[in-house]
C-alpha cells in the first residue's frame, strides 16, 4: 500500500502537474478572498473566514477530480494495471495507496491556507476572530475533500479515459455536494421530507461542521460516503 502512495506521489511530483494544482487552489482562493471586490474580505469588514469555506468546495470540485482522473484511468490506458495485479498486492491495496496519495495532496493544499487566519487576525481591530468556528470549518473542509478524492478515484476506476473520468466526478462531486439541497427546494417536499432530503447532501453536514460543533452525525456521514465510493472502486477493480 505504502509502495503504491510514494510512485503516485513521485509521479504526481515529478512535473509540473502537482505544484500547479496547488498554486492554483491557492491562487484561485487568494483572488477572490483579497483581490475581486465583490468577495474580498477587506469589503466585508468582519474578521470572518466564512467567505473562504464557502469558495473552498467549489475550487475543489474541479481541483480534486483533476488530480484524481488519471489515477486509475490511465492504469487501463496504458496496460500498467494487468502489470499492477501481478504484485504481491490486495485490490484494496492499490486503492488505498492511491487515495492516500491524493489525500497528501489536497492536505498540502489546504495547510498553506492557514496564512489567510492569520492575516486575517492581524487585522482584525480587536484582534480576535471565531477559532472554535474555524478550527470546525477545516476539519469540515478536510473531510470534504476526503469525499471529493474518494468519489473521483471511483470515477477513475470506470473508464480508462482521463477526460471522462474528470468529466463524471466533477458531475457527481456537484450532484452529492449541491443537488439534495436543490432538490429539497421542491414545493412537493415542503412537507417535511425536505430536511431529510437536504441531510442526504455534502452541502448539509458541511455547514454544520462550519459552525464549530463537531457532531458526530456529521462525521459518521463523511466516513460512510468515503467508506461507500472506495468500496465501490474495490470491487470494480476486481472485476478487471
Amino acid at each position: 500500500m505504502w509502495s503504491i502512495c510514494k510512485k503516485e506521489l513521485n509521479q504526481f511530483f515529478s512535473n509540473l502537474t502537482g505544484y500547479i494544482a496547488i498554486i492554483l487552489f491557492l491562487l484561485i482562493n487568494g483572488v477572490f478572498l483579497f483581490i475581486l471586490n465583490d468577495s474580498s474580505l477587506f469589503e466585508f469588514g468582519y474578521a470572518s473566514m466564512d467567505k473562504f469555506f464557502g469558495l473552498a468546495p467549489w475550487v475543489l470540485m474541479f481541483l480534486v477530480p483533476a488530480i484524481t482522473m488519471r489515477s486509475l484511468s490511465d492504469e487501463f490506458r496504458t496496460g500498467t494495471f494487468e502489470i499492477l495485479k501481478t504484485k504481491p498486492l490486495f485490490s484494496w491495496q492499490i486503492v488505498a495507496g492511491k487515495y492516500l496519495s491524493v489525500l497528501f495532496v489536497l492536505l498540502l493544499a489546504i495547510l498553506p491556507t492557514l496564512i489567510y487566519v492569520i492575516t486575517i487576525k492581524s487585522l482584525s481591530a480587536q484582534g480576535g476572530i471565531d477559532t472554535g468556528g474555524i478550527a470546525g470549518s477545516y476539519i469540515g473542509l478536510i473531510l470534504l475533500a476526503a469525499v471529493f478524492a474518494a468519489i473521483g478515484l471511483c470515477c477513475s476506476g470506470f473508464t480508462s479515459n482521463a477526460v471522462v473520468a474528470f468529466l463524471i466526478s466533477t458531475f457527481a462531486c456537484l450532484i452529492l455536494y449541491f443537488g439534495f439541497n436543490a432538490l429539497s427546494k421542491i414545493a412537493v417536499f415542503a412537507n417535511g421530507a425536505d430536511y431529510y432530503i437536504e441531510m442526504l447532501g455534502i452541502d448539509f453536514h458541511y455547514r454544520s461542521m462550519s459552525r464549530g460543533v463537531i457532531d458526530s452525525r456529521d462525521l459518521v456521514y463523511f466516513l460512510s460516503v468515503i467508506f461507500l465510493f472506495l468500496l465501490i472502486t474495490i470491487k470494480n477493480i476486481r472485476k478487471k
